[in-house]
């Protein structure tokens, strides 16, 4: 039994943060390094194992969105700094652990995604991504499936495109890479009727042109509604 399946045998509404990004990178989406841990100790260790400067994250199978709560730190680099962190997040309620991740370096956020249309099935996005989402609403979609031909047109016509060419001294962004995974998620949303929503926000470029899903929300739709 895969992550989805046994969140749709507990009655979830989605999946947290790590188990999306689990279940992703199974599929080939480049996600963050990092780690779940328990307590504010084993987050300090997790930390140390990963390599300074961290994020910690709130934790929890009702925190989907965490930055409300104050739930997310970023920026962390030694760790004192990560166990005081964790021993006040694990204090928020509904968290019960700590997700401890690589900070990624870039400037460039994108988005990446699926939504479950009625009556289009499963349609990917693709557009500018970070605090720009919803402000500049620069994004395209497309009908599951999605081919690197189509993923590769999508990336050229958002209206931000030239942020994927070389950017302050950083190289051009891996389209390839990119394109992937758009397809990737089509795939997915085509082979689980259960995912209602997929949200990779932001997907930073890296300053080596690689992408990487710095976030990750994974829902699902009420039983009532699924299909079959």
């Amino acid at each position: 039994m895969d992550l989805i399946e046994r969140a749709v045998a507990r009655g979830l509404a989605a999946l947290n943060e790590y188990d999306a990004k689990c279940f992703l990178s199974g599929l080939g989406v480049p996600v963050t390094r990092e780690k779940l841990a328990p307590t504010a100790d084993e987050a300090a260790g997790a930390a140390a194992a990963i390599g300074f400067p961290v994020v910690v994250k709130a934790s929890g199978a009702t925190l989907l969105h965490k930055t409300e709560v104050g739930g997310v730190s970023l920026n962390l680099k030694t760790e004192q700094e990560v166990r005081d962190e964790g021993r006040r997040l694990l204090r928020i309620p509904g968290c019960d652990a700590v997700l401890v991740q690589e900070m990624v370096q870039g400037d460039r956020e994108l988005v990446c995604g699926l939504t479950r249309d009625p009556l289009l099935g499963p349609c990917v996005m693709f557009g500018l991504g970070g605090i720009f989402t919803e402000t500049l609403d620069d994004a395209v979609f497309r009908i599951a499936p999605v081919t690197t031909t189509d993923a590769l047109e999508m990336l050229r016509e958002i209206r931000s495109a030239k942020i994927l060419k070389s950017f302050r001294g950083q190289s051009a962004a891996d389209t390839d890479a990119l394109a992937g995974i758009l397809v990737a998620v089509g795939e997915i949303g085509l082979r689980y009727e259960a995912i209602r929503e997929i949200d990779l926000n932001p997907v930073k470029i890296r300053s080596d042109g690689s992408p990487v899903a710095v976030d990750a929300l994974i829902s699902l739709l009420p039983q009532a509604t699924r299909q079959g």
